[in-house]
């Protein structure tokens, strides 16, 4: 991997983890694109620990709160939305593995995150009473959890899918976007320590010694960019607009798989 690709690879991790148009299916698109059978797993692990970062910074009033005042509601309820995902990414990795060599996958996957996102913006549209931290229930937690869970397969969009799910159980606009991005530390955390283990088996080289920073810094700035624009749209009403793209890219991708 050369450092314009790291920077590349950076930018789209960044980009796409918060944007609700998945990152793993751009990363799939990506690696095809530059020839990367599959980017280095260490590799892998500084992008994802550089947009963990970006929530960090952009969420660290409430961290804050709940690191003085860890046993409060709302820490329960992160902690009853990332069970799915732990539990989906534990039994079903082998199956996923495969998923992110296909360009199909990623094309549905797109394809049904559009359709997610335009009918949850369309349902949010009809709420009058919209639920806060404490009006939001534990079954409100499992069921945006049980929607993130589908975001380990590619092209589909844990952001994307986690705000939508929070729209459709009646969260406020604001809050459902925050608890979507508390809810992605513990998921983003754990996949990162997950593949850490197997990222020591690897080496390094005078070129990962350069690539693996490059990668960690671009995707840590844009993800935090990519956070600011997702909550102002997510306030406005306007997060559906992404489903477009998302078509646009699966139409793009299903055609590059049946072409090549």
């Amino acid at each position: 991997m050369t450092i314009f690709q790291a920077f590349i690879l950076g930018i789209v991790q960044g980009l796409t983890e918060f944007l609700p148009v998945s990152s793993s299916g751009h990363l799939v698109i990506f690696q095809h694109i530059f020839g990367i059978q599959q980017a280095p797993l260490t590799f892998d692990v500084m992008v994802h620990l550089g947009t963990l970062v970006a929530v960090f910074i952009a969420f660290w009033e409430d961290i804050a709160a709940i690191v003085k005042k860890p046993f409060t509601r709302i820490t329960y309820l992160i902690l009853v939305g990332i069970i799915p995902a732990g539990l989906a990414g534990y039994l079903l990795a082998p199956m996923v593995e495969q998923a992110f060599e296909s360009l199909l996958v990623v094309g549905i996957g797109l394809i049904f995150t559009g359709l997610v996102l335009k009918y949850s913006e369309t349902l949010a549209n009809q709420y009058l009473g919209l639920k806060l931290c404490e009006g939001t229930s534990y079954k409100d937690a499992l069921f945006i959890g049980l929607i993130q869970a589908l975001a380990i397969i590619p092209g589909i969009s844990r952001s994307g899918s986690t705000i939508a799910a929070g729209l459709v159980a009646g969260l406020d606009r604001e809050f459902a976007a925050r608890f979507s991005f508390l809810l992605s530390i513990p998921v983003i955390l754990g996949a990162g320590i997950f593949q850490l283990k197997d990222a020591f088996k690897y080496g390094y080289t005078t070129t990962s010694l350069v690539t693996y920073p490059v990668g960690f810094i671009t995707s840590a700035a844009f993800g935090y960019l990519a956070i600011k624009v997702v909550v102002n749209l997510v306030k406005e009403g306007r997060l559906s607009i992404f489903s477009y793209y998302c078509w646009a890219v699966a139409v793009l991708t299903i055609g590059a798989y049946l072409i090549f």
